[in-house]
């Protein structure tokens, strides 16, 4: 064993048995990495398990849960450079999705194991970190509708029940945006500042393709006038994404920038990477290169006749084997 890392493991996180899940992250990571394994309790988060590792010295942190999870922990981590390893279990795992790793605990450990990482943003939402996004309005007031018991039972499909339900409830408010260099006001129905979000988060993908280390941050607005209108901007924003494209709605708008301000009136509730965390005013901060993650390794295809010249170069034709070098 030459690595050595501390795993945190939420052990409510998912819909799956929490000890199996324990049981094959050992199996899989334990015979290659020194594990010192803690799990988050009602009283004691990931965040300060995290902290305590990091003044530990430890080679890696390993986060295992849902996106609340893995961003709580990752505040520990950001600008220390140490490497941090993403094993999701949760009901939406976004972050993980953003990344392309996988949200298999097999695949993702052997990402872990392969020793990849990719350097990429982080962000603080009144101090709060944030590694995927923060919700303003509509996409708050969703999450929280979501429950434990809701997740517990339908999975991915209780964001969506809820939405549905909360267009019951559909309202507009007064927001104000002020970046480095304007001020934007408007009215709208939901506000989603995004640093990492894949195509699902939906509400996030005004300008799609989120670059996750472009230094910069993507805020959405969505402002429909009605119900009917909220739920064709959000199918426009599912297409809009799926398609790689940015939105072409009057109702729905965009911008980057490295910081926002943001107030509403009236005061709104605020989601940060899927935990709720008060209301209105927020002030959120992109950290450039704040975190370096595992990511799996990539490997680069070069064609055969690049690489002719090399010696000893032996190539594999499906089932058979030819040395170039003969």
């Amino acid at each position: 064993m030459n690595r050595s890392a501390c795993l945190i493991f939420n052990p409510v996180a998912g819909q799956g048995d929490s000890e199996q899940d324990l049981a094959q992250i050992k199996a899989i990571l334990e015979p290659e990495i020194d594990l010192d394994i803690y799990l988050t309790t009602k009283d004691i988060g990931a965040d300060k398990l995290a902290h305590e590792a990091v003044k530990r010295g430890v080679d890696a942190i390993i986060a295992s849960g849902g996106d609340g999870t893995l961003s709580a922990a990752a505040a520990a981590v950001v600008g220390t450079g140490i490497p941090f390893g993403i094993i999701s279990r949760g009901t939406a795992n976004a972050f993980a999705t953003a990344l392309e790793i996988p949200d298999t605990i097999e695949a993702a450990c052997h990402a872990i194991l392969q020793g990849g990482t990719r350097i990429v943003d982080a962000a603080y939402c009144n101090d709060y970190p944030m590694v995927l996004l923060t919700g303003i309005g509509f996409e708050a007031e969703t999450v929280e509708r979501a429950d434990r018991e809701s997740k517990n039972r339908f999975g991915i499909m209780a964001y969506i029940l809820a939405g549905l339900q909360e267009l019951r409830n559909f309202e507009t408010f007064e927001v104000e945006i002020e970046t480095e260099d304007k001020i934007v006001k408007t009215s709208a129905a939901a506000v989603t500042v995004a640093n990492a979000a894949p195509p699902t988060s939906v509400l996030a993908q005004g300008p799609a393709g989120i670059v996750v280390d472009d230094g910069l941050l993507d805020l959405t607005i969505v402002a429909p006038a009605n119900k009917a209108a909220a739920i064709a901007a959000t199918v426009h924003l599912f297409q809009t994404a799926s398609a790689g494209s940015p939105v072409e709605r009057d109702d729905i708008g965009y911008m980057r920038a490295k910081q926002f301000k943001i107030t509403t009136e009236p005061p709104q509730k605020v989601v940060i990477d899927g935990e709720m965390v008060g209301t209105t005013p927020i002030e959120i901060k992109c950290v450039p290169g704040g975190l370096n993650v595992f990511v799996p390794l990539v490997e680069e295809i070069v064609p055969v006749e690049k690489l002719e010249g090399l010696p000893d170069l032996v190539v594999e034709y499906k089932n058979t084997t030819e040395d170039l070098a003969d």
